[in-house]
């Protein structure tokens, strides 16, 4: 059967709706990172030691990781159900409205123990909104594509991520240069998080103006909707999960390990400034961009398992250079090192927005690629910057940090190894 495509205005404005929203929703979840790795163990942790305090901040962080699969498993039921663009609409309310209330929690000063009691609340609802977003965000970019050319317009929200980080760390690099260290600790980085209820109602005015893909509206024409389709997806394609979810680790590895951990490690252990690793960070985010654009671009002449496998293998070796370069502590080299991980990471996450919609039946496609996609980030994000700092603690150094991430990426190249090509599957 063919199915009817969207004019080239309408798949513009999906296209930017895509990007737009998962950009906002990045932005959000962003945000809490950089807050993690510089202040938040101060205002919420004031009573641990100095490394035990970042250890717990980064534990709040990797909260949200752990609640990205059930968000992903409810938005995805729901999306599957009655339809991508609704479900959209309400993973940026949840993401939205989260992250603007922990910009005004008190900290540990004022309520006490409340207080890191309510973080952890907030930042496990952030965990359950972007887990409904990325996998719907992808749909609804491969869903509206015309043949040939999935893998371009499922780029736009794959360039969300880093436009979002840029926008998150572009204002905590003009709050440190403006305010001083007590106005920063203080109040200045909730400033951030309280400014993300003017981007959600930006991304709620455009994705109210799309239209529901053409692929599900077959589906429910011809009435192929699952009553439930989680236990779908668990009975047809479990494996795929699994291996689609491996593929994704050396990604969110990569990333978190570059942008957050190091983050922390270069301030505290190696006295580079924090307003230089940011900005390297954010130098290194542009490079992440252009991987991810050239690898989507290429996925769809070359196969994204090609592409994918290049990505993963050139990440073993990065994984073992990038520490002994910021070892050094020269601002260049280190700069060198965040620019390969995050273009790497750009390589391998830019043919993942139609890579994993591929995989999976139409009857349960958002609920199978955005498990996949959020549990690959429970091994991939969550654990690597508390690994890190575990390993520091005890002694292993970086050296330990750097083979835990090539094992990763042989992890994913394994994965992906195992799944087919899906370049020429009809959706």
């Amino acid at each position: 059967m063919t199915l009817p495509l969207a004019g080239r205005p309408a798949r513009s404005r999906v296209a930017a709706a895509s990007l737009i929203g998962t950009a906002i929703e990045f932005y959000d979840f962003y945000i809490y990172g950089t807050a993690a790795a510089l202040v938040l163990n101060t205002a919420f942790f004031p009573q641990l030691d100095p490394l035990a305090g970042t250890l717990a901040a980064f534990s709040t962080f990797a909260v949200a990781f752990l609640s990205r699969p059930l968000g992903s498993a409810v938005f995805g039921h729901w999306g599957d159900r009655i339809g991508r663009k609704s479900m959209l609409v309400v993973s940026l309310l949840l993401m939205g409205l989260s992250t603007v209330a922990i910009g005004l929690l008190p900290g540990y000063a004022a309520i006490g123990v409340a207080a890191p009691t309510l973080l952890v609340l907030l930042r496990f609802m952030q965990g359950v909104g972007l887990g409904g977003e990325w996998g719907g965000a992808a749909l609804l970019a491969t869903e509206h594509a015309p043949p040939g050319r999935r893998g371009l317009y499922a780029m736009f929200p794959q360039l969300g991520p880093p436009v979002g980080f840029i926008a998150a760390n572009g204002l905590f690099l003009v709050l440190g240069a403006t305010l001083t260290e007590g106005q920063f600790a203080g109040w200045g980085w909730r400033l951030p998080f309280v400014a993300s209820l003017l981007l959600v109602l930006i991304g709620l005015y455009v994705r109210l103006k799309i239209s529901e893909t053409p692929v599900f509206q077959a589906a429910m024409d011809q009435r192929r909707i699952a009553r439930v389709p989680f236990a779908g997806l668990i009975r047809h394609q479990w494996r795929r999960v699994l291996l689609g979810a491996g593929a994704m680790v050396i990604s969110y590895t990569l990333f978190y390990t570059a942008t957050t951990y190091c983050l922390s490690y270069a301030t505290a252990t190696l006295g580079i400034p924090r307003t230089t690793m940011l900005a390297l960070t954010m130098l290194g985010v542009v490079f992440m961009a252009a991987g991810t654009i050239v690898s989507s671009s290429l996925s769809d002449r070359l196969g994204r398992r090609r592409v994918l496998i290049c990505a993963a293998g050139l990440s073993v070796v990065w994984g073992l250079v990038m520490f002994p370069l910021l070892e050094t502590r020269s601002v260049v080299l280190a700069g060198v090192a965040l620019a390969g991980a995050l273009g790497l990471m750009g390589l391998a996450f830019g043919p993942m927005g139609a890579f994993l919609p591929e995989l999976f039946r139409t009857e349960f496609r958002y609920s199978g690629a955005s498990v996949a996609y959020s549990l690959g980030g429970v091994l991939g994000g969550a654990v690597p910057p508390l690994v890190a700092t575990a390993m520091q603690r005890g002694g292993l150094g970086t050296t330990g940090v750097g083979i835990y991430v090539a094992a990763m990426a042989a992890l994913s190249l394994a994965c992906v190894l195992a799944l087919p090509e899906t370049l020429d599957r009809d959706l």
